[in-house]
């Protein structure tokens, strides 16, 4: 008697399995989102909103957050299938269009508008033009890259010429940048929040320009997945976006202390005060979208700064790389 009760115990506990986690076609319902970003900055706030107050949640999704440290590396994870979803700039998406892959990654939901980079000098600098740079040495991170490319932009804008007025050095990795600087090399160099608002705080670097605001408006950073992902997960994605949306929404309508008090589970290093300050740097520079919906003319801009910057040699068609069911759903 006691081994029939077993036995109905395991056949029972192997059917609650099967309803909660298999389908009768046998397709794993899975609501977990393994995600790469390229960097931790405050820049990125929406996403921090969406995981830290609960819009993910309400949707029935777990997202597993992870730090790329460069769109190359989130790119290199996506393609080997380590992540289901990367968080980078759209460039690294139409890199890998252009070499003819077939399942090619799409961007389905833009969140940054704008480069979310500030310019950091040694000295204050209040009357800073940024013809000023001439005979520097800087620090603009990979080259290749948007944070690269929108910088090298804003110089040629101001009627500088890399390596020529400027000397850019781009050999040092995004996330040893701040150190770099700090131990004694180059002029300036460009880095993310908090990073930027903290040296200001101790001292050792004074932000100068904002990149961003100079730059003015370039679909930045974004979500992106492969078209297999896409298709085979087409609900899940959609209410991933609808909690990316709903906390944009959040974002704009609340004061910076309250965007702060929502981000520092994401920050516990960084001090409330820091916090509210940094978010206060990114709305005044309108930094963040109000829709994860990326339009054609904002793309088109995006690769006009790329082959400005002489890293494109071929434009990729905007019907293939941008998939806004999703984002035009979730906004409707």
């Amino acid at each position: 008697m006691r081994k029939l009760i077993r036995i109905l115990a395991v056949a029972l506990c192997l059917v609650m399995a099967c309803g909660s986690l298999v389908s009768c076609s046998g397709e794993k319902d899975n609501r977990t989102i393994k995600l790469s970003e390229v960097t931790h900055s405050v820049f990125y706030a929406p996403l921090y909103v969406a995981i830290n107050s609960g819009f993910f949640k309400d949707k029935g999704i777990e997202v597993e957050l992870s730090t790329g440290e460069g769109a190359n590396n989130v790119m290199t994870a996506i393609l080997a299938g380590s992540v289901d979803v990367g968080f980078a700039g759209p460039e690294a998406s139409i890199y890998v269009y252009n070499e003819g892959k077939e399942d090619y990654p799409q961007v389905f939901a833009q969140m940054t508008k704008k480069d979310g980079s500030f310019l950091v000098g040694r000295e204050p600098l209040e009357d800073f033009q940024w013809s000023d740079l001439a005979g520097s040495y800087i620090l603009p991170g990979r080259k290749g890259g948007v944070p690269y490319m929108a910088f090298e932009y804003v110089l040629k804008m101001n009627g500088l010429e890399p390596g020529k007025d400027v000397i850019l050095d781009d050999s040092i990795k995004f996330d040893l940048m701040a150190g770099a600087f700090t131990g004694g090399t180059g002029d300036y160099f460009t880095c993310f929040e908090p990073v930027a608002s903290t040296l200001e705080m101790e001292g050792k670097g004074y932000i100068v320009a904002s990149v961003g605001e100079a730059a003015g408006e370039i679909p930045y950073t974004a979500f992106f997945a492969s078209k297999s992902y896409l298709e085979k997960n087409s609900g899940l994605v959609q209410d991933f976006v609808d909690a990316i949306y709903d906390a944009q929404q959040w974002v704009l309508s609340h004061t910076p202390l309250e965007i702060a008090e929502a981000l520092q589970p994401s920050f516990p290093d960084s001090d409330l005060e820091l916090l509210e300050k940094v978010v206060q740097n990114y709305l005044d520079i309108d930094a963040w979208k109000d829709t994860p919906v990326l339009y054609k003319e904002d793309f088109e801009r995006l690769q006009d700064v790329m082959e400005m910057a002489g890293e494109l040699d071929e434009r990729a068609p905007y019907e293939d790389v941008v998939n806004n069911i999703y984002a035009e759903k979730a906004i409707s």
